[in-house]
């Protein structure tokens, strides 16, 4: 059998075991967290370091890396019990090396998955919880023996082994594969006929197929950057070729995607790690972010209105906008699967991992055909293949964002830094809440620039994060106003990702592409301290009163300030627009 043949059994296999192994854990029951952790690890590291495009091979680092890995969490999987009696006090120059083996493969899993910064800071945590001791005044610490600060980390259910590990073994990952197995299918197509065909005919038609599709789309993909690589190749074309400005073009569709991880349902990774960080049900954090996330699409919808009255956009001609016959086929092979989900998360009131089983489930049978009704056994396994290569892929991305954001998470427990940032927030603001909301959000928007928006969310709410609470903020109000500043990296230079890929995509001038981005994803600025001026806005599921009406007044705010941004006309009334929407942005509400 030839190399290339190989690869591609091998890899199909790996992803479809990938799929396996996380559905099993839930339908069987209770795991031990130290054998299904590390197992979940163990699927990732090939994912992470043997996985090349097709003509190139993995240098011999990269299976070390591996095989090192694969050692240690086996080490710690078959060894689970024993490990359990150590309380956390590793015994032996053996143990000492496989923990610092597994901290170093964790740190350069994450490395390769999403570049240096994230892992940097979690090796200058590391360094700091062993020679912390040795630094003077209120930020050194009492040290530890390396036994316990190596074992807390690596073999208690804390540090690489916490309880974010298991969200992303429990939650995210079964997640991940229902949007992979989705979109392996029809599912996208689906998307893209519906926004044609409720928002094609409008005025800056193919802007708002964008913004749409890339909200439903992106509800599942959880990232900014696959939203925009995958719905971009469909509008970023459509866009040129019906004559709208590059630049608007691609800040469009890295506004839009950008949304998708605010979007409820799904929203990404980020708010199961909020259900386990806040202990709020998943349903409720889902009703809290409905109506800021709906804002914020009004807010890019108004944006793109002013854009199409200055530039003159037209809408998608009637020639290429789907049929109805279409649109309803299309529309089934993501409306089905949906439907399951909630079915089984608020009728049958299943837990939303099991929920998602039984989606995942449907979804796997809808790959059986296609929009035609065809039943073709290549075309099959060529979409099975798809969704069991994406599933690890993505699956292992988020593993290693995770387990190493864990290491940070460790560190800042075991040696109580976290206690001493917090305190310097509240004696840096006064003890005042709305300075020491700014400075959470610079700090958010600071790290988010350097690591993915989950990464950023977990690291900045645990510092700040009892900071605010201190200060009166509520639980779920501190969390998802962190949650949504932490995105803003994605739109936000200098490091935007979204925008980077986009400009990319439509052949542009970056820089270009972010300041008409900035513009159109203003409302990612606003509402997250819309929810701090008017708590209302996220008691959707306990005041739904109120809550609209804290919705209108931070919409008509957000909704100016977006006009007078983009809207052609005399500085002197762009500028007193602003100022109008700043004005009832802050004012207290009843």
């Amino acid at each position: 059998m030839s190399v290339i043949a190989a690869r591609n059994i091998i890899w199909p296999v790996l992803g479809i075991v990938t799929i396996a192994f996380h559905l099993w854990l839930i339908f069987a029951g209770l795991v031990p967290n130290l054998v299904s952790r590390p197992v979940h690890m163990a699927l990732a590291l090939p994912w992470i370091f043997l996985w090349r495009p097709a003509g190139q091979q993995a240098d011999w680092i990269s299976w070390l890396f591996c095989l090192v890995g694969l050692v240690a969490c086996a080490s710690v999987a078959l060894n689970h019990e024993q490990l359990l009696d150590q309380y956390g006090r590793i015994h032996g120059a053996t143990q000492i090396m496989l923990a610092l083996a597994l901290l170093v493969v964790t740190i350069e899993m994450a490395r390769r998955a999403v570049g240096w910064p994230l892992p940097a800071i979690a090796a200058v945590m590391l360094i700091y919880g062993l020679y912390g001791q040795h630094i003077p005044g209120e930020f050194g610490h009492g040290g530890m023996p390396i036994e316990s600060f190596l074992g807390t980390l690596t073999i208690t259910e804390g540090g690489v082994w916490g309880s974010l590990t298991g969200v992303s073994v429990t939650i995210v990952a079964i997640f991940v594969i229902f949007g992979a197995v989705l979109n392996a299918g029809q599912a996208g197509a689906g998307f893209m006929n519906v926004a044609a065909a409720v928002a094609g005919r409008l005025t800056g038609g193919a802007a708002k197929v964008s913004v749409l599709s890339s909200a439903m789309f992106g509800s599942i993909s959880g990232s900014a950057s696959a939203n925009v690589a995958s719905t971009g190749a469909i509008t970023l074309p459509a866009m040129r070729r019906l004559g709208y400005p590059k630049s608007l073009a691609g800040s469009v569709e890295a506004v839009a995607s950008s949304g998708g991880q605010i979007m409820p349902p799904l929203m990404g990774a980020g708010a199961f790690v909020m259900v386990e960080l806040t202990g709020v049900p998943y349903d409720q954090i889902m009703l809290a972010a409905l109506l800021p996330a709906i804002l914020y699409f009004v807010a890019v919808w108004i944006g793109i209105n002013a854009y199409a009255k200055r530039y003159d956009l037209p809408g998608v001609p009637a020639s290429e906008r789907p049929g109805t016959k279409i649109v309803l086929i299309t529309t089934g092979f993501f409306a089905v699967p949906f439907a399951v989900l909630l079915y089984g998360m608020f009728g049958m009131r299943f837990t939303p991992q099991y929920a998602a089983c039984m989606a995942i489930v449907a979804a796997g049978l809808l790959l059986l055909t296609d929009d035609q009704f065809r039943f073709d056994p290549r075309a099959i396994v060529g979409r099975v293949c798809q969704a069991a290569l994406t599933s690890g892929q993505q699956v292992s991305m988020i593993a290693a964002i995770i387990i190493c954001a864990s290491i940070i998470i460790g560190v800042l427990g075991t040696t109580g830094l976290g206690v001493k940032i917090t305190s310097v927030i509240l004696s840096g603001s006064g003890g005042l809440l709305w300075p020491a909301v700014l400075l959470t959000a610079l700090t958010c928007l600071l790290l988010g620039m350097e690591v993915p928006t989950t990464a950023a969310y977990v690291i900045c709410v645990s510092v700040a994060g009892p900071a605010l609470t201190e200060l009166g903020l509520g639980l779920l109000q501190t969390h998802l106003f962190v949650f949504w500043f932490a995105l803003l990296s994605t739109i936000t230079p200098p490091v935007c990702g979204a925008v980077f890929i986009a400009a990319g995509m439509v052949e542009e001038n970056w820089l270009k592409v972010a300041v008409k981005a900035m513009a159109l994803g203003v409302g990612l600025y606003l509402i997250p301290l819309g929810m701090i001026s008017t708590p209302n806005l996220i008691e959707f599921g306990n005041e739904p009163v109120q809550a609209l009406i804290a919705m209108a007044k931070v919409g008509l705010a957000t909704t100016l300030v977006s006009y007078g941004l983009i809207a052609p006309g005399e500085l002197v009334r762009r500028m007193a627009l602003i100022a109008a929407g700043a004005v009832i942005l802050f004012f207290p509400l009843g």
